[in-house]
């Protein structure tokens, strides 16, 4: 056997060669992790772009264009009962369109800067002829059982715009005045439009800080008309969770039935628990409620609220939900409160039974603000409301999402052909148009115990907040829209009605002791300061366009801008159906088992979800203002631990590679 005669390493030489080592291991892992750390969207970097199930991205470039379509189911105020099936799956399929469209020009944004006819030959174009085939086929379908509508074949066309060029009469700090216009709500939940792309909150499409404002910079702007003689001051209230169980769903029965994903967005439903696109008006009668009156129902639903701090739901791969733009975790409301009011001027009468109504726009960005209804604000802070801006409240203090729905009816009709022009708003002073009759006025008011978010960094470390919605609308707060169909057993909706005309409180926690009599008159509410004038400054609605005890909340006299209002102890707050605030993870389009106890509150007055109301310190976060439009996109995570999470592995690898440096210039370095 032959000698082996290899040197076995010294140990100098086995130094030498762990002193590599380590500065190469290290080095290597430093190296790693800057780069990962870079490409995730830091500060100076581009924004992360979310995909869909395909892997298609949706995030864009700040400042680029969306699509602006007319309104066609705005010019149908009149059809046919034979072709309203038809018409309404063509109208929804104009929604499909668009959407479709919409997501084409986000994928195709560079292309669009490089060449500036490739909009009109890949996507305004083939829009437009889709389009003009699918008008064609409504006109069809009415002139077969009808007269033929006319000029609806001029509306095929679509254009692009700036995204932050937004339709309507605003000034930019959440006063909008034309909330409220009577009968001329033309827009409709089943329509889309545009919208603004600031980065990727909301996967790709809003939204971003400048939809926020501070709502302590916002002055009281709510009027209410005084009550006359005739006024009917009763209230009554009716409690139905706060859909806890988590039934949500994209259909909308009202604007696109029979049309699976017709929303294409996702609603929280209490009430009726058979709510979806496929639901009849004997489904309806025959469902469960989540009511505590089982006489009561009805169907109240609305777009769900979200954080965009990058929670994957259930639908975070579905139709509705992140496939078009509506991503991040679920919030469960804090509290839900539905009370029927009355009129300040005259006594109501019976709602129809499956009376449909909806109240807002839900394509107000690019049909302007006529129709935008949805009111935002902080608890201890009602007497100031915003429809363009989401509020930032100050600690302690939640945020407040009403809706006031339409409350003079035509006398006839249940729904119509652009599901507005049968229901009404009261003018200023609380009178319905000729023809029209008061009913109950429903007015919605659900509160969120969310955090303050963070402006100044996009969202990073306390994440944004927005409503679900069409894609191209971007969550705007100004898109916010309230859905109801009335499924009151008429024994029961008899009952409001004598209470409110009675000038009695009645319904879900009403006090025994309450009787008839003028001594209880929640329609009247002290007047808080008027609204300056839009051009002043921060401000809100101007709640004026209708009447009777809408103000949730009643303001103090003291200075504006201060912390302005108290709810009254025998407000409609008494209704409220509260839980814990909870933010579900697990949405699903069917019902789930409960996850949170109802918990009524009858101190409302002096508290708000367990909050002390003290006089708080300026918002979290800033005022809006301060963050540009080009804000950077909100990214998943954010904050000094999250920042030690993500670095650890480069300091781990800075310390081997310092090690290695040391213990080889102690190898090489000469015996003494």
């Amino acid at each position: 056997m032959g000698r082996n005669t290899r040197r076995r390493p010294t140990g100098p030489r086995r130094a030498t060669f762990a002193a590599v080592a380590l500065i190469l291991g290290g080095g290597g892992l430093l190296a790693a992790n800057v780069y990962a750390s870079a490409t995730e969207g830091g500060l100076g970097s581009e924004p992360v772009r979310q995909t869909d199930s395909d892997g298609n991205a949706w995030g864009r470039t700040p400042g680029a264009a969306t699509i602006d379509c007319p309104d066609v189911g705005d010019r149908l105020t009149a059809v046919p009962d034979r072709a309203k099936p038809d018409v309404d799956k063509e109208l929804a399929l104009l929604d499909q369109q668009i959407a479709e469209a919409y997501q084409r020009l986000q994928e195709s944004a560079q292309a669009v800067q490089q060449d500036s006819g490739f909009d009109d030959s890949a996507i305004t174009n083939p829009l437009k002829e889709k389009r003009a085939a699918t008008i064609e086929r409504i006109v069809t379908a009415i002139d077969q059982v009808g007269d033929r509508p006319q000029g609806l074949e001029a509306l095929a066309a679509c254009g692009l715009r700036a995204s932050d060029d937004q339709t309507g009469d605003q000034d930019g700090n959440g006063q909008d005045q034309d909330g409220q216009d009577g009968q001329n709500q033309a827009g409709q939940e089943q329509q889309q439009g545009d919208g603004q792309d600031q980065g990727n909150q909301q996967a790709g499409n809003g939204p971003v800080a400048a939809d926020f404002v501070d709502i302590t910079t916002v002055q009281p702007n709510v009027q209410n008309p005084r009550n006359e003689k005739d006024a009917s001051r009763g209230t009554f209230a009716t409690s139905c969770g706060v859909n806890a169980e988590g039934l949500f769903n994209s259909d909308n029965v009202i604007v696109a039935p029979g049309v699976t994903n017709g929303a294409h967005h996702f609603h929280d439903y209490v009430g009726n628990q058979d709510n979806q696109a496929f639901a009849t008006d004997d489904d309806l009668a025959n469902a469960d409620t989540s009511c505590e009156n089982e006489g009561d129902k009805s169907s109240y639903y609305w777009p769900v609220l979200r954080l965009q701090n990058g929670t994957r739901e259930k639908d975070a791969d579905a139709p509705g939900g992140g496939t078009e733009g509506n991503a991040g975790e679920i919030v469960t409301p804090q509290q839900v409160t539905l009370t029927f009011t009355g009129n300040p001027r005259s006594k109501v009468v019976a709602m129809p039974r499956l009376l449909r109504i909806i109240t807002g726009d839900a394509k107000a960005f690019v049909n302007g603000n006529a129709n935008a209804n949805a009111s935002w604000s902080c608890t201890g802070y009602e007497d100031r409301q915003l429809k363009d801006k989401y509020p930032v409240c100050p600690k302690g203090s939640d945020v407040v999402r009403s809706f006031k729905f339409q409350s003079c009816w035509d006398g006839q009709n249940i729904d119509s052909a652009n599901h507005r022009t049968h229901v009404a708003f009261a003018d200023a002073e609380g009178n319905c148009a000729g023809g029209f009759q008061a009913i109950p006025q429903l007015v919605q008011r659900i509160v969120y115990d969310v955090d303050a978010p963070s402006l100044e960094d996009g969202g990073r470390t306390t994440p944004l907040f927005a409503v679900d919605s069409f894609p191209e609308q971007l969550h705007k707060p100004v898109t916010d829209h309230g859905d109801f169909i009335n499924v009151f057993d008429e024994d029961l909706m008899q009952e409001m009605v004598d209470c409110i005309n009675d000038g009695r409180k009645c319904g879900a926690d009403a006090d025994p002791g309450s009787g008839s009599g003028s001594g209880d008159e929640p329609q009247e509410t002290s007047t808080p300061t008027p609204a300056p004038d839009a051009s002043a400054g921060a401000g809100g609605e101007s709640d004026s366009g209708d009447a009777g005890g809408q103000q949730t909340s009643k303001p103090s006299s003291g200075a504006p801008g201060t912390h302005g209002t108290e709810p009254s102890d025998d407000g409609p707050s008494k209704a409220a159906h509260s839980v814990r605030p909870k933010a579900d993870t697990t949405p699903s389009a069917e019902i789930a088992a409960a996850t949170a106890s109802p918990d009524h509150s009858d101190d409302h007055g002096a508290r708000e979800g367990g909050k002390e109301r003290t006089t708080p310190a300026p918002a979290t976060g800033g005022k809006a203002s301060a963050a540009a439009a080009g804000t950077e996109p909100q990214a998943v995570n954010g904050g000094l631990a999250d920042t030690g999470a993500r670095m650890w592995p480069a300091a781990v690898g800075g310390i081997l590679l310092i090690a290695g440096c040391v213990l080889l210039r102690r190898v090489r370095r000469p015996s003494a």
